[in-house]
């Protein structure tokens, strides 16, 4: 029993399978390019952008191509124009079967067991008489100039030709025209010269009018150029004038400057100078304090050496020397004189740097006039004797200072040819012992005094007896 079952569950399977392959082999589609013609019992109709079932033995169906077909419209023999001039006259057509079902039925009715290339012969044909009669009503010219009015004409011409085809002509386009004589090449030589003639005007007139602009470019480009220039000198003269007024600026800031900078200078080294100054002063004071202690050491010793020296003067001089002692008081008198103004001068000189160096240097002189003053008290009690003993120590220091310019002499080199005491070192040596003994003369001219009678007078006081020596005070 299942056995059965199974058994004829697989033949209905197998019934509805062949029964669905059927239905699909009945069932026929067509697409949006193409329009399927189906005739039978039913009679013709078409079939365009969906499916119908086509059932067999009694019906039959084939397909119509509605897509776009281009060929080219060539004519082998050559087609004359209305001047009866020889033309070759190549063009493309692309035409279709209208989308309407009765179009589509009376194409289907032309052209339906044939094959494109048989389809488009025919169509060919058709397209290259109509061509030939409408070449033979127009000029090369107007073929040659006016490719649109051609294909417009066989358009025109054409429609209702191939309406009755059930086709359209979508467009019709002119390659090429030409001809074996060199019409067309020859058509455009009036044109041509024409235009080249025309062309050459206009390049005459394009090169006047282009020098024209050119000077006037020129022109302007001059004005321009020294307008420029003229506004450039502007621009450095004032350029130049600002520079030399900020350089003047400069200048006198820096005038300002350096003379504040010197005034500073200068007060800082009036400062330094006064600080200086100052110090030395205190410097000067100490060493005038020294140079006082000192000079008052030395005025001590002094005094006591002119105290021992008047004493021996007691003992051994003569008050014969009166005259002699009075003309040396007043000279020292008048030296005193002297330094007490050349002091007070120098006091007043120096006043400016302290009351203080002033004052030593005043006391100083005032020291040196009371030495002054010992002196000349001593210089009273001198005789003739004392006189002499002044003579005779200070002659060396005459001598000496004469044969001193000799000594700064590095070498000397004598040349003599004589043997006798005058020549060579004699000379030098001899030329010296006659100035020594020039030194008494000299000391009789400037003093008046006759040495020899000086030396008399001491000769004649160490032969007076010891009585006549004054006592001691």
């Amino acid at each position: 029993m299942n056995t059965e079952i199974i058994i004829y569950s697989g033949l209905a399977a197998l019934m509805l399978i062949i029964v669905l392959g059927i239905l699909a082999r009945m069932y026929r589609k067509a697409g949006p390019n193409e329009a399927l013609i189906v005739y039978g019992f039913r009679g013709p109709r078409v079939v365009k952008g969906h499916g119908t079932v086509i059932f067999p033995m009694v019906e039959n169906c084939r397909e119509l191509s509605l897509e776009l077909m281009s060929f080219d419209v060539a004519p082998q023999q050559d087609l004359y124009t209305r001047q009866g001039v020889a033309v070759t006259v190549e063009a493309v057509a692309q035409i279709k079967v209208r989308s309407d079902q009765p179009s589509i039925l009376t194409a289907a009715e032309q052209f339906l067991t044939k094959t494109p290339a048989q389809r488009e012969g025919l169509i060919r044909l058709v397209m290259e008489g109509h061509l030939r009669g409408i070449i033979g009503q127009l000029t090369v010219e107007q073929i040659v100039k006016e490719p649109e009015m051609v294909g417009e004409r066989m358009r025109a011409t054409c429609s209702e030709e191939v309406s009755k085809m059930g086709l359209e002509v979508i467009s019709f386009t002119i390659k090429e025209v030409r001809d074996k004589n060199e019409y067309i090449s020859n058509m455009g030589r009036p044109d041509v010269a024409r235009i080249k003639r025309d062309a050459e005007m206009a390049t005459a007139e394009a090169e006047r009018d282009t020098a024209i602009l050119r000077a006037t470019a020129t022109r302007e480009a001059a004005v321009a150029k020294a307008q420029a220039d003229q506004e450039r000198v502007i621009a450095e003269t004032a350029s130049q004038t600002r520079q030399a007024e900020a350089q003047r600026d400069l200048d006198i800031k820096k005038a300002q400057f350096s003379e504040q900078s010197r005034r500073q200078q200068a007060s800082a080294d009036k400062a330094y100078e006064l600080q200086t100054n100052i110090m030395l002063q205190q410097v000067t004071a100490e060493q005038v304090k020294v140079q006082q202690v000192e000079k008052e050491g030395q005025i001590k010793v002094q005094e006591a050496e002119i105290l021992r020296h008047e004493k021996e003067l007691i003992a051994t001089v003569l008050k014969g020397a009166e005259i002699e002692r009075q003309r040396i008081e007043n000279m020292a008198a008048a030296e005193k004189n002297r330094l007490t103004a050349e002091a007070e001068g120098r006091a007043a000189a120096i006043r400016s740097q302290g009351e203080a160096e002033a004052s030593i240097i005043f006391q100083k002189g005032e020291a040196e006039a009371k030495a002054m003053n010992v002196k000349a008290e001593a210089y009273q009690e001198w005789n003739q004797a004392a006189v002499v003993d002044k003579l005779l120590t200070n002659m060396a220091d005459v001598v000496r200072a004469m044969a001193e310019p000799l000594s700064k002499v590095d070498h000397i080199t004598i040349v003599s040819t004589g043997n006798d005491d005058a020549s060579g070192v004699h000379k030098i040596t001899g030329d010296m012992t006659r100035i020594a003994a020039q030194v008494p003369a000299l000391f009789e001219a400037l003093s008046g005094m006759d040495i020899k009678q000086l030396m008399s007078n001491v000769q004649a006081i160490k032969t007076k007896p010891a009585a006549d020596k004054p006592a001691d005070k």
